[in-house]
C-alpha cells in the first residue's frame, strides 16, 4: 500500500509518501513541500498548490491519501488558507478515485510518538527512527506529512480491512 500524507498549508504544504505491507515497517518513498509566496495573489497561490498536488499524486500513484484535519480554536482567519489547501488535497484525491482519511494532529502525534502532546521536534525524530533515516525530513511540514502517512498506514489500514469485511457481510 502506498500512502500520501498531506500537511496542508497556504505557504508550505507538506507532502510525504510511504509504502509497505501490513505487518512490516513502511518505507519512505519521497517527501517535500509545495510552496507559495505570500505576495502572490491568493487565487494563484491556490492554483500553485493544486498543480503541485496533481504532480505528486500523478507521479507517485498512491492507494490512499491522509490529510491533517484542520482545526481552528481561536484565529479562524489564519486557518482559512490551511482549510483551503486541505480542500484542494481532497479534491485532487477524489478526481483520482482515491480514498481520503482525515487525521487530527493529536491522533498523528499519539500514533507516532505515543503522546498526543508531542512537539514538532519529537515527531521529526520519531519519523526518522521509524523509517530508519539519518535525520528527520526537512522542513518540519514535510516531516508532519510523512507522520500523517505513517499514522494512516498503521491506523487507516486496519479500518480499511474492517470496512471490507463489513461489505462482505452485507452481500
Amino acid at each position: 500500500m502506498r500512502v500520501i500524507g498531506v500537511d496542508p498549508g497556504l505557504t508550505r504544504c507538506g507532502i510525504g509518501v510511504i509504502e509497505g505491507t501490513m505487518g512490516r515497517m513502511p518505507k519512505l518513498v519521497s517527501f517535500g513541500v509545495i510552496t507559495t509566496p505570500a505576495e502572490l495573489d491568493h487565487a494563484k497561490r491556490l492554483l500553485r498548490i493544486e498543480e503541485g498536488l496533481a504532480e505528486w499524486f500523478d507521479g507517485y500513484h498512491p492507494d490512499r491519501v491522509a490529510i491533517e484535519r484542520v482545526y481552528a480554536d481561536q484565529n479562524v482567519i489564519s486557518v482559512m488558507g490551511t482549510a483551503q489547501a486541505a480542500g484542494l488535497a481532497m479534491v485532487a484525491a477524489a478526481k483520482r478515485g482515491l480514498p481520503v482519511t482525515l487525521h487530527t494532529p493529536t491522533e498523528v502525534k499519539a500514533a507516532i510518538t505515543g503522546s498526543g502532546r508531542a512537539d514538532k521536534s519529537q515527531i521529526g525524530k520519531m519519523v526518522a527512527k521509524i523509517l530508519k533515516l539519518d535525520a528527520p525530513p526537512q522542513p518540519a511540514d514535510a516531516a508532519d506529512a510523512v507522520a500523517l502517512a505513517i499514522c494512516h498506514f498503521w491506523r487507516g489500514a486496519a479500518s480499511d480491512r474492517i470496512e471490507a469485511a463489513m461489505e462482505k457481510v452485507k452481500r
